[in-house]
């Protein structure tokens, strides 16, 4: 459901905010202090005193909502919109009345400041990778302009405007992530399966030749599957929960209509975060994705 009842006005998106930030206890965001008393109020929200460096702030400051020109409400339902919906930012654009631009700018930032998740494997885990289409849209460039369909076949590479994306299943603790790479490489794979907690990780994988190595090294238990012979299960080898997230992170990026692959991993994050809130009712979950930015 969509929470309107918090984002009926910029008072009650205001009121979410206060609520989210200072769920912990009042901290000035200029020294950290906790000597921190109320100072009157700045438009909708609440303004404070630091007693040690003696300056104010509200419960926008040093947030990405500090000094927007777009309205605490319309900032948040374009959040909520993106992450829960994936709606396109010309859509919000029409359904907010804020100048595309802005908003382009507002969610790119918001996009940026989520964290990278920190890939901690428990095992055994699956890995498979899915190849984008991202060249360098909406910048300049030094050579000419090439067709957005990439229509060659094989693996791409950072450098071709191809790059590849890694998705990780451990079945140990249920986490999933997907992960840009500039190419998919022996290196990158070792980068991706490192941060294990087992002397000895059980990696699926098909038959991809960068998966080689491991089975030469006593750090990794490697099982495939070998697609070009027909092979897609062996036992507990198969990477089909790989490739239905690969397919759920395909869709994501589907409505934005080409992404540059310097922002690759910015528009992968909330796709992160739209796995946490999936199963929230609308309240929490968007208190989920301010409490994300802060």
């Amino acid at each position: 459901m969509f929470p309107f009842e918090l984002l009926r006005s910029e008072a009650s998106a205001a009121n979410l905010l206060e609520q989210v930030r200072w769920r912990d206890g009042l901290q000035c965001p200029h020294c950290r202090s906790e000597s921190v008393i109320k100072h009157g109020s700045y438009r909708e929200y609440q303004r404070y005193l630091c007693k040690d460096c003696d300056r104010t702030f509200n419960d926008k400051t040093g947030t990405i909502f500090a000094h927007a020109k777009i309205g605490l409400d319309k900032l948040l339902f374009a959040f909520y919109s993106f992450v829960r919906f994936n709606t396109s930012i010309h859509q919000l654009d029409a359904e907010i009345d804020v100048s595309y631009r802005s908003l382009h700018r507002r969610v790119e930032q918001f996009a940026r400041t989520l964290d990278a998740p920190a890939v901690s494997l428990v095992g055994p885990v699956e890995i498979d990778e899915f190849y984008v289409s991202a060249g360098k849209k909406g910048r300049e460039r030094d050579q000419p302009s090439r067709s957005r369909g990439l229509s060659k076949r094989g693996r791409g590479t950072y450098a071709k405007d191809k790059p590849p994306v890694f998705t990780l299943v451990d079945r140990g603790n249920g986490q999933r992530y997907t992960v840009p790479a500039k190419s998919a490489d022996e290196t990158t794979v070792r980068l991706l399966l490192e941060n294990n907690e087992k002397e000895s990780l059980t990696v699926y994988t098909d038959g991809f030749r960068a998966y080689d190595p491991l089975e030469d090294d006593e750090n990794f238990h490697r099982e495939s599957v070998i697609h070009g012979d027909g092979e897609y299960v062996d036992g507990d080898a198969h990477v089909n929960t790989c490739e239905s997230h690969a397919s759920l992170a395909r869709r994501w990026l589907s409505p934005h209509r080409g992404v540059s692959k310097d922002n690759l991993t910015a528009y992968l994050r909330p796709f992160h975060l739209r796995r946490r809130i999936l199963r929230k009712p609308g309240r929490e979950a968007l208190k989920e994705i301010v409490q994300a930015v802060l």
